[in-house]
């Protein structure tokens, strides 16, 4: 049975598998000065042009600890929706690494507004308080929504001129990108976020996960954090060879159509149970379905998924880049015995 607990349960995509195949044959130089991860590195360039600065790591929490510890000092704090995975889902590591305070604000569907920023700007110059220096904001949020190029704009433009940063953890960047038929470049760079955290993992890679900064100036001390954050590989290139596949003839993309287009499938089956309310549009790969009590450990029992939410019931149903049709409908037949 196919699990729509995480896109982290599906395996590796099989073009990425033989990459990783590929690149070990032979020696090659390691901590990434060899020819994979120059090569990967020349991906991340033709996606968002040559003045970037790229380092590559194992996991999405890294990724976010790496990119924040490159902004920031440690009397300085992070605003980010109070369901955002740097502030949940990341148990504390970005606050003990970078020594730096994370300020939850309220949001929707994980989206976060300048509005509901602008209340912290009066602790800038204020000793006692922590000094707001990031903004951190995910795409796709971690209920499943989009943030529009315009509204990343806003927020973007807010935050430079009240001497604030942007940081973005993509995650599942690929599901935003196919929801809003934009390349990378469109909703990042050219919408004046300085870093950002570039998923791989959950759209079909083993491990690897990169930081990519725009403003290259926050990169000056990337190569010594890079190292002291534990996430410098001494055998890079198998996780430079993966984004090398990855970032060719569009596979990236072809998955998360896929898991988009899954998620949505799934959404039509669902929608039509009764006793059964999707909580929140579905623009990525997520769904947030708000279930009957009696049936969630039944439906459990034979496909497991994560409670998000004890008392309202609620379920978290994501979908993968490699689920198909008569997984969907599998799933579908369990939910109408039970509910």
């Amino acid at each position: 049975m196919k699990s729509f607990a995480s896109d982290n349960n599906s395996g590796v995509h099989p073009n990425i598998m033989e990459a990783v195949k590929k690149a070990n044959s032979g020696d090659f130089i390691s901590y990434g000065d060899d020819v994979y991860t120059k090569k990967a590195k020349e991906k991340f360039q033709e996606l968002f042009g040559e003045d970037i600065e790229v380092a590559f790591v194992l996991t999405g929490t890294a990724a976010n600890v790496l990119s924040l510890a490159n902004m920031l000092k440690p009397f300085e704090a992070v605003i980010a929706a109070e369901s955002a995975h740097i502030y949940e889902d990341e148990c504390g590591a970005p606050e003990r690494f970078t020594g730096c305070k994370i300020i939850p604000i309220k949001h929707n569907c994980g989206k976060i507004k300048t509005d509901d920023i602008e209340r912290f700007l009066d602790s800038i110059g204020f000793e006692h308080h922590s000094q707001p220096k990031v903004i951190s904001i995910t795409q796709a949020t971690e209920l499943g929504c989009v943030y529009k190029k315009r509204e990343i704009e806003k927020i973007t433009d807010f935050a430079h001129k009240n001497g604030l940063l942007v940081h973005m953890d993509g995650a599942r960047i690929a599901n935003a990108a196919v929801t809003l038929n934009m390349d990378f470049k469109e909703f990042t760079k050219d919408a004046c976020v300085d870093v950002l955290s570039f998923g791989g993992t959950k759209n079909g890679l083993m491990m690897g996960e990169a930081v990519v900064f725009f403003n290259k100036e926050l990169a000056e001390n990337i190569k010594f954090l890079h190292k002291q954050t534990m996430q410098l590989y001494s055998k890079m290139r198998f996780v430079s060879a993966q984004f090398i596949e990855y970032l060719s003839n569009e596979l990236w993309k072809k998955n998360a159509q896929n898991a988009n287009n899954m998620a949505k499938y799934l959404s039509e089956k669902v929608k039509n149970l009764k006793n059964t309310e999707i909580l929140f549009p579905v623009e990525s790969n997520e769904l947030f379905v708000k279930l009957p009590k009696e049936s969630i450990e039944k439906i459990q029992q034979e496909s497991f998924f994560y409670i998000v939410d004890k008392k309202n019931s609620t379920a978290r149903w994501v979908v993968s880049f490699d689920t198909k049709k008569e997984d969907i409908e599998n799933f579908h037949s369990i939910l109408k015995k039970h509910i």
